[in-house]
């Protein structure tokens, strides 16, 4: 039986892992300030072949920097060693897909249930993403809309304005789980999971598991499953793409459901003491 839940990367690596992970980051950093250095203090004269080696030094240099010392943090952003290594829900959503190589965590002081209507009403066309608003004309809610609380399993959360994409609730556990589901070929055209699948195509889940802490506390653990065709193709797109971008837009989306969280909190608890919000 496949491990759906083992993890793309070694979050955890050995010490012979840390080792050679080390290792490589200085050479990749040694190569950069050579070429750097020389080049600014004219000890060694770059050019033609020399320069384009240089040059070459340096870009990989700024990957082994990227790589080595710069993503194992952004990947597990706010997240502790045991999030990122145990078992996350939903493994079974997507035959044969992989724990993603992202777990980010955040502590909002909110219980559970003054967390969760935000996540409801996500959706372009109704709270947006918390994230970075980028679409016209669009932000994302500051308040509870009560009309866009009922959310079931095929409920589509719009990602782009006209609705042509979207993400689909393919499980729900109020006040605890919710998983979203996209399933698109690499032309972005949607295909059913349910039925035969193009020979490239990109089908993930994207989740968002809400752990009750002592003191009336959320631990909102974010990850997912994702399988890619081309298998040769996913590292590429998951270290130059993928990675990076999920790092900016749920790091902000995470500081932005806390903070809407806390402040909806706060305000209820300012309210029931008979005092103005």
């Amino acid at each position: 039986m496949a491990r759906h839940h083992e993890v793309l990367d070694l979050h955890k690596p050995s010490m012979d892992g840390r080792l050679l992970r080390t290792v490589l980051l200085a050479c990749s950093v040694f190569a950069s300030l050579l070429y750097v250095s020389t080049e600014i203090l004219g000890i060694i004269q770059w050019g033609g072949a020399s320069a384009t080696l240089g040059i070459l030094a340096t870009a990989l240099g700024l990957v082994g920097v990227y790589a080595f010392g710069v993503r194992p943090r952004l990947i597990r952003w706010g997240a502790t060693d045991d999030e990122v290594a145990r078992p996350y829900p939903g493994a079974d959503l997507i035959p044969g897909a992989k724990r993603s190589s992202t777990t980010m965590s955040v502590t909002i002081e909110a219980p559970p249930s003054k967390v969760w209507p935000w996540l409801a009403q996500m959706g372009v066309d109704r709270g947006v993403w918390y994230s970075f608003d980028y679409w016209r004309g669009r932000h994302s809610a500051d308040r509870i809309h009560p009309e866009w609380q009922d959310i079931s399993v095929g409920h589509h959360m719009a990602a782009n304005p006209d609705g042509s994409a979207w993400w689909e609730v393919a499980a729900l556990e109020p006040e605890r789980f919710l998983a979203l589901r996209m399933s698109v070929d690499l032309r972005g055209r949607r295909f059913d999971p349910r039925g035969p699948r193009p020979r490239f195509y990109s089908d993930s889940a994207w989740s968002f598991l809400l752990e009750k802490l002592p003191g009336d506390r959320t631990r909102l653990v974010v990850s997912g499953y994702w399988d890619f065709r081309p298998h040769w193709l996913e590292p590429f797109v998951r270290f130059l793409l993928l990675e990076p971008s999920t790092w900016v837009m749920q790091a902000r989306q995470n500081a932005g459901l806390k903070r809407r969280a806390e402040r909806e909190a706060r305000s209820v608890v300012v309210a029931a003491s008979g005092g103005a919000p």
